[in-house]
């Protein structure tokens, strides 16, 4: 079949999602993907909407979502005239997620900067970076 009627190699597919080959293997291993119908040559070819879950897919990954995360926008996408109420859970939940990450890598960030503007740049033996290293306690924050 022609890609005039909308069915892509997996390297055009690829270069139109921008996603590796292996991933979209990968993808297809795990069930997120559907495997694709093969032509006599034994060539997958994939319809438009595996385009289409796919730039979806890449897109989630990109958002930092789970691949859990994504089997279930998935699955409630089959239901397309279903309220929202889940979709918003679990954006939430992620959204949750990633501002713990922030928080905890701000502090981290702060121990870091303390740990610099604290150092005399002198020997290693007397080296503030290597006595903070080397006890927790001394830390200005808990990260």
């Amino acid at each position: 079949m022609s890609e005039r009627i909308q069915e892509f190699s997996i390297g055009s597919l690829s270069k139109k999602s921008g996603v590796k080959i292996p991933t979209i293997r990968y993808y297809e291993q795990i069930g997120i993907l559907d495997e694709p119908g093969r032509t006599e040559g034994g060539q997958r070819r994939y319809p438009v909407n595996a385009l289409e879950r796919l730039s979806m897919i890449a897109h989630a990954r990109d958002l930092g979502f789970s691949i859990d995360a994504i089997r279930e926008f998935i699955r409630l996408s089959n239901h397309p005239d279903a309220p929202c109420e889940d979709l918003d859970q679990i954006t939430e939940r992620h959204l949750n997620d990633v501002s713990n990450r922030i928080e905890k890598l701000t502090r981290l960030q702060a121990e870091l900067q303390s740990m610099l503007d604290n150092c005399q740049h002198g020997t290693v033996q007397k080296c503030r970076i290597m006595e903070v290293l080397s006890d927790h306690t001394q830390c200005q924050t808990e990260h």
